[in-house]
């Protein structure tokens, strides 16, 4: 098949599933589907840049565009690409094309760590290292067997009682496809046996439980196998930050959830997450959203 056959299908393809999503979500908002891990996304409007944690997984834009701001690197994707995040990882993330007669259009689907090193030990491909240098979130061409394997599994949800049977072998299918394709190689640095990207990634699973926890920095690097000064050159090539920038992230965006989710005050919140000073909170919260809590949270609601 030619390039320009292959990108007629593929845009063909993406129109189709646009519009089984604009279906499925009828008006401005997130779907967390029936289907675990995979979410559908609409926007009537471009939005303000917002702070979230990006877990393993790949995201699609179906219409409209989007960009997302992972340490200094700036990643947009439309629609014809596909966003593959390798590791858990704070981003900055906001829709910058949309309309109300043609909005953002987009899903996202979480992948399990555990499969993507089963389905990968049976293609053989655990050992099978690149050179590449590890990237936490790529943008590649979306590949049209993925496409296609997305589409089947959005249109499960009009089928509810297949998904239980159908669901993970069709999850496992976009796994092999990703392996094999252009993500391939940043997935197979996470997973394979004893990388600097696996330990790295070993150490953001621990932190996104237990960043209430006062850090320290020798103690991680036991943990990775590493001395300290190569932990910290690993972690920040992987994340773009330092291990103690990469937990204020945490326990920011944590209260930031809390205050809204849970109408928990501002000192509360901070002291939930692990801060013992109010002051420090307040003030490191406002350097990372630009506002001050109470202001921050009544802005987001209203």
């Amino acid at each position: 098949m030619n390039s320009d056959v292959s990108n007629d299908q593929i845009m063909t393809d993406i129109t189709r599933l646009a519009k089984s999503v604009s279906q499925l979500v009828p008006g401005d908002g997130d779907r967390i589907t029936d289907i675990p891990g995979l979410s559908l996304h609409r926007r009537k409007a471009v939005t303000a840049p917002m702070h979230c944690i990006y877990g393993l997984g790949i995201g699609v834009t179906l219409q409209g565009g989007k960009q997302v701001i992972v340490g200094s690197e700036v990643l947009p994707y439309t629609p014809g690409e596909s966003m593959v995040t390798s590791v858990d990882l704070p981003v900055t993330s906001h829709v910058t094309q949309a309309s109300a007669l043609k909005p953002f259009l987009g899903m996202m689907l979480a992948l399990d760590s555990t499969t993507v090193t089963q389905v990968a030990e049976r293609m053989r491909l655990s050992q099978r290292m690149r050179d590449d240098a590890f990237r936490p979130v790529t943008v590649q061409p979306l590949d049209v067997g993925v496409l296609d394997a997305l589409r089947r599994l959005v249109d499960l949800l009009k089928e509810p009682h297949w998904i239980e049977t159908l669901a993970p072998l069709i999850k496992e299918e976009i796994i092999a496809r990703l392996l094999n394709g252009t993500h391939g190689p940043q997935l197979l640095h996470v997973i394979a046996a004893g990388s600097p990207s696996q330990q790295i990634a070993k150490t953001l699973a621990w932190l996104k439980v237990n960043f209430r926890q006062a850090l320290r920095m020798d103690d991680l690097a036991v943990q990775a196998h590493m001395s300290p000064s190569t932990f910290r050159q690993h972690f920040r090539a992987v994340t773009g930050m330092s291990p103690l920038q990469y937990q204020k992230q945490m326990r920011l965006q944590a209260a930031r959830q809390l205050m809204l989710s849970q109408n928990i005050d501002a000192s509360s919140a901070g002291g939930l997450v692990g801060y013992e000073s109010s002051s420090q909170f307040s003030r490191e919260y406002s350097r990372l959203f630009g506002e001050p809590p109470q202001r921050d949270i009544k802005r987001i609601r209203m």
